[in-house]
């Protein structure tokens, strides 16, 4: 293989499948290309302890591990183009790597507001660089807006608070969070805000955000004018395939990402995705999906590697989506989908700090949700990819509260 493995996206999908391809016994050359500076780091701290608290970037991976590896990495390098007739990257630099297999493993990029102006102090986050500027300005007493109440813009606004800044969240939804977690689920822990002083504005229209060189207040359609030292913006994510679109490759007409089969290879052959640009049919939920999240980046990466390189390996890939997110001390986690027929609060309550939400399609438990319920939600992962009963997911509900009642009691 001339060209060798080429893989565009120095993350953590990137890197992952650059690892497994090694690990599986793969011996041709392998590049990483990275449009950051950076070796490849953990994204999600960036938007919680990394705001909250002094500290280093958690990077995965040290120059001598990959050179002991034989990865080869080039950063600060952006992708521009897919030639697949020649079977290169065009980077934009006018530089051509040449490939013989390829994963795209590009991520996202964040949506922009369109009424943003371009001043100092709006700002969005999906960087370490972008981290590093928010955490320098975040202090006491600083009036911070952050526009969209989804897991990433509450995140932030957590670590604000934190660091004793006067939070206002504006969410134009009338309930936030609905497609990830639903809309009980995300009316539970969209709760946190204000149980913790911090002033979530559902349904907010946003006429204005104001300021000459630096951003001083956001107008609301109703006219109320919230001071403004700081706006953040949070409004979802977008596939960053933009570099894809003259190659001629399948996209989702939607959002632009990257359509795969089982194997999450492309419909350019020996061109596979992987991490948040991917959708693919996911077998054991029985739905073509596209996730964005740590461990579908970390799971999915690995397996495009193998599959790209190490022919008797490959395999579908197959998942229970997971993810979790940290506001206010507190740990929410969810697993499955939140397509479901019902949703039942089997533990606590919505108004409690702590609970466990099943969520039904049929006979079949298809999601969960906890908060602060950290030992219970690996095993309804397990009980999903089994494709486990209703009635089995409040059986192992009731183990669990038994075995920690008398844990409690030890």
């Amino acid at each position: 293989m001339a060209g060798g493995l080429v893989i565009v996206g120095a993350s953590l999908a990137g890197l992952r499948a650059a690892q497994a391809a090694r690990r599986e016994g793969f011996s041709g050359r392998i590049t990483l290309i990275g449009d950051e500076p950076h070796l490849p780091y953990d994204r999600p701290p960036l938007s919680k302890a990394y705001l909250a608290e002094a500290g280093e970037p958690d990077y995965f991976v040290a120059p001598e591990e990959l050179d002991e590896q034989n990865i080869a990495i080039r950063l600060s390098s952006r992708a521009t183009e897919l030639d697949p007739n020649a079977r290169e990257v065009v980077l934009a630099d006018a530089s051509r790597v040449p490939f013989d297999k390829l994963i795209v493993a590009t991520g996202a990029s964040p949506r922009r507001l369109a009424i943003a102006p371009d001043i100092d102090g709006v700002v969005t986050l999906r960087t370490l660089d972008d981290a590093t500027r928010i955490r320098s300005r975040l202090r006491e007493g600083l009036d911070v807006v952050v526009i969209g109440a989804g897991f990433i813009g509450s995140e932030i606004a957590s670590s604000a608070h934190v660091q004793g800044a006067n939070v206002t969240i504006l969410e134009a939804a009338p309930v936030p969070l609905v497609r990830a977690v639903g809309e009980e689920v995300g009316a539970a822990i969209s709760g946190l805000h204000s149980r913790n002083g911090v002033r979530l504005v559902c349904g907010a229209r946003i006429e204005a955000i104001r300021g000459e060189t630096h951003v001083t207040e956001v107008v609301l359609a109703d006219g109320e004018r919230i001071p403004a030292d700081l706006v953040v913006v949070g409004i979802g994510a977008a596939p960053a395939t933009e570099w894809l679109v003259s190659s001629g490759i399948e996209l989702n007409p939607i959002d632009g990402g990257v359509v795969c089969d089982e194997y999450l290879e492309s419909s350019i052959p020996g061109v596979f995705a992987a991490g948040d640009v991917t959708y693919w049919p996911n077998g054991v939920m029985d739905v073509t999906m596209r996730s964005e999240n740590w461990t579908n980046a970390a799971e999915q990466g690995a397996r495009a590697g193998v599959n790209a390189v190490v022919e008797h390996k490959r395999a579908a890939f197959e998942t229970v989506p997971y993810f979790w997110s940290d506001w206010y001390r507190s740990r929410i986690q969810f697993v499955g989908t939140a397509s479901a027929d019902s949703v039942s609060f089997a533990s606590g309550g919505p108004q409690e700090d702590k609970f466990v939400a099943l969520y039904r399609s049929g006979d079949r438990l298809v999601g969960a949700a906890t908060l602060n319920e950290q030992r219970k939600i690996m095993k309804f992962r397990r009980l999903i990819q089994q494709r486990g009963s209703w009635d089995e997911a409040l059986a192992l509900l009731e183990q669990t509260l038994i075995e920690r009642a008398a844990h409690a009691r030890a």
